[in-house]
Parts: structure tokens; C-alpha cells; sequence
């Protein structure tokens, strides 16, 4: 049994979470009941995520997508006034941590994502940690590796087919980072990875030489959180359990 405290502070300094300039608060967001025995991953502070940690027997919840994201309306009605009541009435703890878990080298969505692709030499393309390359090895069509990130996401990737008829260089940039194309397209790769598509983005990747892959944001994004997730069980001695809330976006 760990308190919730200890595990966001080893957290906030193994994740650097200072460091970054966010749309959201990282690290705890509710503070919980009682100290942690049980931690369920899930990628978004869904209604349905906190209802099933709630029957697993979770004592704490660990999401990449958490809650009071900047612009959005504070007050707790509506939604989030339901999924607020639900949580305190369970007396769970909620803990979330964005774009700190997109960057992080070892444990993070790129880095976990490249891993779940057999993308070769990862790295990350800039200090930010946020937009990453590599190399696919043997090269393969647009076509088939769209197939192949397909079948490994379990979720159909929409494609953009531009330049060279096969793709070598990758850059990746997990979730809603259809905007970073033009900043991948720079780096010389073949092709540029994310989750979602904007109506621009078919233009630029036409205009730009260079295919696009929108894999899914919440496809692309379900790995970092069960690897932080993993080694913070094994480092406090917890049990650990991934829950699937099933999200075609």
C-alpha cells in the first residue's frame, strides 16, 4: 500500500513534468481515500473508465487524458459533474499525465508506439520530445504499411498517399498532432504518423511530397500509460490492471 502523494511525486520527477507547459494539470488531479494497492490505467477519465476501476476494486486511476483542460468551462455540471460525483463517491484517486507521457524516452506514447511498430533507431526529432523519427526496415509501400500499422493499432488507419511509392524515413508524433506535418515533412522523412486528420492535412502531405497515416488519437496513445503504469507497480509493489474503454477516434 503506497500513498498517492509518494507515487506523483516519483512520478512528476521521473516524467520531468515541470518542464513542460501543458493544456492541462499533470499529476494528481483527485486525491483519493486511502492509500494505493490497486492502480487501473485507462487512456481517458471517462465516465465508463471510472465505472469499471470502480467495480475492478481500483484505489487510484492513472489516464493520459484527465480532466480541466485550458478553455474549457471549470465549473463541474453537466458531464463533468457526473464523473466528478462518481469518483468521489467511489473514493478513488485520479492521476493524469499529458504531454509529459508523450515525451518521456523510455516510457512514453512515442517511444511505446515505435516499440508497438517495429519502427527502427527511435528518436526524438527536437528537445521537446514530441515529434520523433526512425526508419522502417525493409521499406515497405504507403499502401502496406498502412495495413500493417492497421492490424498491430487493431484499428483501421486512414491514409494519404504522397511522394516516393515507398516509405524508409518515419516521423511520429502521437494523438492530435496532425498540425506537426509540415515540421516532419522537414526532417526529410517518407512519411508522417499521428492520430487524427484534419481537412488541411490531405493538402499538405500532398503538397508537401509526403504520405500521412492518421492511426487513431486513442489508438495511438494506449501504450505509454500501461508502461508508466507497469513500472510504477513493479517499483512500489502494486497490482496493476489496463482497462480498454473502446474509442474509434
Amino acid at each position: 500500500m503506497t500513498d498517492i502523494r509518494e507515487i506523483v511525486a516519483y512520478c512528476d520527477t521521473l516524467l520531468d513534468s515541470a518542464a513542460f507547459t501543458d493544456y492541462a494539470p499533470n499529476g494528481l488531479q483527485v486525491e483519493g481515500e486511502r492509500p494505493i494497492n490497486l492502480l487501473v490505467s485507462g487512456v481517458s477519465a471517462s465516465a465508463a473508465l471510472i465505472e469499471a476501476a470502480r467495480e475492478a476494486g481500483a484505489d487510484a486511476i492513472l489516464v493520459h487524458h484527465g480532466w480541466f483542460w485550458k478553455g474549457e468551462d471549470p465549473r463541474l455540471v453537466g458531464t463533468k459533474g457526473r464523473r466528478a460525483r462518481a469518483i468521489f463517491a467511489s473514493g478513488m484517486g485520479l492521476i493524469a499525465y499529458h504531454l509529459p507521457l508523450d515525451a518521456h524516452p523510455g516510457l512514453g506514447n512515442n517511444i511505446t508506439l515505435a516499440r508497438r511498430l517495429d519502427l527502427l533507431d527511435p528518436a526524438p526529432a527536437d528537445g521537446e520530445g514530441l515529434l520523433w523519427h526512425g526508419r522502417l526496415d525493409p521499406p515497405l509501400s504507403p499502401r502496406h504499411w498502412a495495413d500493417a500499422v492497421s492490424r498491430r493499432l487493431a484499428r483501421p488507419a486512414t491514409l494519404v498517399e504522397g511522394g516516393t511509392d515507398r516509405i524508409r524515413r518515419v516521423a511520429w508524433c502521437t494523438g492530435g498532432a496532425q498540425g506537426y506535418i509540415e515540421r516532419a515533412a522537414a526532417l526529410g522523412v517518407d512519411a508522417y504518423l499521428s492520430g487524427e486528420i484534419s481537412e488541411q492535412t490531405t493538402h499538405l502531405a500532398r503538397e508537401l511530397g509526403i504520405s500521412y497515416l492518421a492511426a487513431g488519437h486513442h489508438a495511438t496513445e494506449r501504450y505509454g500509460v500501461q508502461a508508466l503504469a507497469e513500472h510504477l507497480a513493479q517499483h512500489f509493489g502494486l497490482h496493476h490492471r489496463f482497462i480498454e474503454i473502446d474509442n474509434p477516434a
